[in-house]
């Protein structure tokens, strides 16, 4: 069986290559472009994947993607519908995910912020004393991602809450669903946490409407995709008052264009994409195990349904 690796992303898609031939040995695992004849693999992994992909590779029998969003590899052309496409639950990303959303809490409820800014004043000064209850977190999704999230900050006695469509929340967690319960979620939290995969009912969720539901205050980290934010509607939150300040990793344009208003905003932290990196190992590891088991016939966690887009 031929596996094909296939990423714009990776500059270096050897590393990849080869460790996956490596953890299955019984196949032929190669590079998409790597010179040799096209259009015979049945398996493909992914990440930002070519466009012609599927033109190119007419007996794909199944698709995995090497990270935990799959709008855009949804949304591409000529993808047969009879083709699955299996999404990465963690390989590794879920504890950095975790650790992004606790520093960037961790800046604004204990002031970490502010004690920068007194350090280049040569000011000795100390804040008043954190009390937990003033910030409620509110997780967006409630899968593998959000519910590490929301047990790491949990683990630090922050009220936590979990809002998905479903309901579902992670064991021990508070748990909202669907749109009646989105009102009562958000007018508990004061940090707003977004992990929801991108779907036709998600996009523009994080806009002016959510951000007047929350408690004065509030601070927003967005790590799931750039077009769940309403970036017009951010800035003017910030700049009204309605927030206090906002982390975003995601954009919907990458990378973020020069001379972006997010770019000098002061209430605002910027990072390159970088809150959950898929590891090579883990990932591998993972996915392998998925290949063989469809190999064997036996069911594959992780499948998509189309429908729900997630």
């Amino acid at each position: 069986m031929e596996v094909v690796f296939a990423s714009q992303s990776e500059t270096q898609p050897e590393d990849w290559v080869c460790a996956f031939q490596e953890a299955l040995p019984g196949m032929r695992v190669r590079a998409w472009g790597d010179g040799s004849a096209a259009g015979g693999a049945e398996i493909a992994l992914v990440w930002n994947p070519p466009a012609d992909l599927f033109e190119r590779e007419p007996r794909l029998r199944i698709v995995f993607t090497l990270g935990a969003g799959v709008d855009a590899l949804l949304r591409m052309p000529g993808r047969p519908a009879h083709v699955p496409i299996v999404r990465l639950e963690d390989g590794g990303m879920a504890v950095q995910m975790a650790e992004y959303v606790l520093h960037f809490l961790l800046r604004a409820a204990r002031g970490f912020g502010r004690y920068a800014q007194f350090q280049a004043q040569g000011r000795w000064q100390r804040l008043d004393d954190i009390v937990r209850e003033d910030w409620p977190v509110g997780i967006m999704g409630a899968g593998v991602l959000g519910a590490r999230v929301a047990r790491t900050i949990a683990a630090l006695e922050y009220p936590v809450a979990a809002w998905s469509r479903s309901g579902r929340a992670p064991e021990g967690i508070e748990g909202y669903g669907g749109d009646e319960g989105l009102s009562a979620f958000l007018g508990r939290t004061r940090v707003l946490v977004n992990i929801l995969p991108l779907t036709a009912q998600t996009e523009g969720i994080l806009c002016r409407r959510v951000f007047e539901r929350m408690r004065p205050h509030g601070y927003l980290i967005n790590i799931a995709r750039g077009r769940h934010l309403v970036e017009d509607d951010l800035l003017a939150a910030l700049d009204g008052g309605l927030l206090e300040g906002a982390a975003l990793d995601v954009f919907a344009q990458e990378p973020l264009p020069p001379g972006h208003p997010f770019w000098a905003h002061p209430r605002l932290q910027i990072t390159p994409h970088i809150a959950g990196a898929s590891l090579v190992g883990q990932t591998v590891r993972q996915i392998s195990a998925k290949i063989q088991a469809f190999q064997r016939g036996e069911p594959v966690s992780g499948m998509i349904d189309p429908e729900l887009q997630y």
